[in-house]
């Protein structure tokens, strides 16, 4: 596509990244209109002529996730509608990718259903960050990537210079993400053992690994409520860990998530900003860590149709040298 031009819209899910992205990459964002009818339904018209361009949506589908999600495919049947060459959406948070299965018999697999509708709305290949499953990539026909912050989380830890560090999952489910970034940094895994009782309420039982006198980073793909997070630091802590901290792609923070985080056990949090942080949960513990340079590379290289991997290589050889 390297003949094409290429265009980066942003819709009104996430602004601020979007300009993060388009400074990274030195192109001005494509003016849209967008607004809400008086009944609520969303319009959209965009300025200018995206006539056989590459064209990137940037729009994040966090709370509201139903007004964001249909902003992204209103976009993107305007798009359509105006013979691009090709659509990519950047949906950094994917809404609904947690009903990835059904558990329990007549429940929806929305995972599925929001993949269709992308689909069909004309979309020709999607770029996520963290999953929270990586088979959901499975749900689309359509090109995908999922990418990961793993070298800026690896960085965060060696920056914290702590000589017994444990990467820790707050449960069975993240072990794979945990022993990954253990691996990177040459340190061993703990799993607190979880037992979730009903949605967004979580039971922890005991932890498997040594965690006495050490380091602990809790690593997640999301803090959602903030109750499991919370409940694995406290017990990591009267399983004598000396410190914990926490580290998490996705800042949902529903309800009184913040105030939890904030009078919790855990020393400061690692977030990133694939969803915006409002002001009021900008707490002392929250830091914070942008995603735009990852995914100004990634549209940089799907526009040229060169390799991503080449780039993380890169990221994981940097901290190979500073960890010598």
């Amino acid at each position: 596509m390297k003949d094409a031009q290429l265009k980066l819209i942003s819709g009104t899910a996430h602004p601020v990244l979007a300009k993060e992205i388009a400074g990274c990459l030195k192109l001005p964002l494509t003016p849209v209109d967008i607004k809400k009818f008086a009944d609520g339904e969303i319009y959209v018209r965009v300025l200018e002529s995206v006539r056989g361009c590459d064209v990137y949506i940037i729009q994040p589908t966090h709370n509201d996730v139903n007004d964001n999600l249909m902003e992204l495919l209103i976009l993107a049947d305007a798009l359509k509608r105006s013979s691009p060459l090709s659509i990519t959406a950047i949906v950094p948070y994917y809404g609904y990718s947690r009903q990835d299965k059904k558990t329990k018999s007549r429940e929806p697999i929305t995972a599925k259903l929001v993949a269709n509708m992308i689909q069909v709305a004309g979309i020709n290949r999607v770029i996520f960050f963290e999953l929270h499953v990586p088979q959901v990539q499975g749900f689309f026909d359509i090109p995908s990537d999922n990418l990961d912050l793993l070298p800026f989380f690896a960085q965060y830890v060696m920056d914290k210079k702590a000589k017994d560090a444990v990467i820790v999952s707050p449960d069975a489910g993240g072990a794979a993400r945990a022993r990954t970034l253990a691996q990177i940094l040459g340190v061993p895994i703990a799993i607190v053992d979880k037992r979730r009782q009903n949605h967004n309420v979580a039971a922890v039982e005991h932890v498997i690994g040594d965690v006495k006198g050490k380091t602990c980073f809790l690593i997640d793909d999301m803090i959602d409520t903030a109750g499991s997070i919370t409940e694995a630091a406290k017990i990591l802590k009267r399983f004598g860990a000396l410190k914990v901290y926490a580290l998490a792609t996705h800042a949902v923070l529903s309800g009184d998530a913040v105030q939890k985080l904030d009078n919790s056990m855990i020393e400061e949090v690692l977030l990133s900003n694939t969803i915006p942080l409002p002001t009021h949960k900008k707490i002392r513990k929250i830091r914070t860590v942008s995603i735009a340079e990852i995914l100004a590379e990634d549209i940089r290289r799907t526009h040229e149709g060169t390799s991503l991997g080449t780039y993380y290589d890169e990221l994981y050889k940097r901290l190979g040298k500073k960890r010598k």
